[in-house]
């Protein structure tokens, strides 16, 4: 069962835009953890994004909308030109071939913005434009953040998928991540450095009722969708 989530990462960006540093560790180092658990059960979410991030009432992340994922065994590339423009990969954006790593950019292009409070490259028109202006994207990265989340984002953002980051150990030894426990339950204890409760309203109790029976465990959720 899933607990009530009061709002959206995107709707808490709006007001925020840009984040402390520790919670945009804590919030990577959560997505870090569901992404590679997807990338080992062979699926490709292809929809990472700030609207398809769900926060509870403790201010952790749970990642939702499998709509556009697909099953993607290893070594297996797909073509379909899917997701949301401005966090679509480079080879998302000129039809593929293209395989997980493609998440990787996506989440990118999402701690980019939850750390100077715009996207890397602004929207375009169409997924054409947008290839564009995307394959000219050279990581301008702005000189007044922390170094390692810098070398991240450069790390994620970048043009040749080969290179990204995308195995779990990169991450746990990443200077980024330094002191930071990959594990589900130590860093659901951590705390986040604001007061959810200012950023969201509070469910009232027939709002609640809708998520009585909400399942939110994600292998019966691939499981039933026939992901796996």
């Amino acid at each position: 069962m899933c607990s009530y989530c009061s709002t959206d990462l995107y709707s808490l960006w709006s007001t925020v835009r840009c984040f402390a540093e520790a919670s945009i560790r804590l919030f990577a180092a959560e997505l870090v953890l569901v992404l590679c658990y997807l990338h080992d059960l062979g699926i490709i979410h292809r929809d990472v994004k700030m609207e398809n991030i769900l926060l509870d009432e403790r201010g952790h992340l749970k990642l939702t909308d499998f709509g556009l994922s697909r099953h993607l065994p290893q070594g297996v590339r797909a073509y379909t030109i899917c997701g949301t423009l401005q966090y679509m990969a480079p080879e998302v954006l000129s039809g593929g071939p293209y395989n997980h790593a493609a998440d990787w950019w996506s989440l990118g292009v999402l701690l980019f913005s939850l750390a100077t409070g715009k996207f890397p490259v602004a929207a375009g028109r169409d997924h054409v434009a947008m290839l564009a202006s995307v394959t000219d994207y050279d990581s301008e990265i702005p000189a007044s953040l922390n170094q390692g989340l810098s070398l991240l984002l450069h790390e994620l953002l970048c043009q040749n998928p080969l290179q990204r980051l995308h195995h779990l150990h990169h991450f746990q030894v990443h200077p980024f991540f330094r002191g930071v426990a990959f594990d589900p339950e130590l860093l659901q204890k951590e705390p986040v450095n604001f007061d959810m409760e200012t950023q969201a309203t509070q469910p009232s109790p027939s709002e609640s009722m809708l998520f009585e029976d909400f399942d939110c465990n994600l292998e019966s959720y691939l499981v039933h969708h026939s992901l796996v």
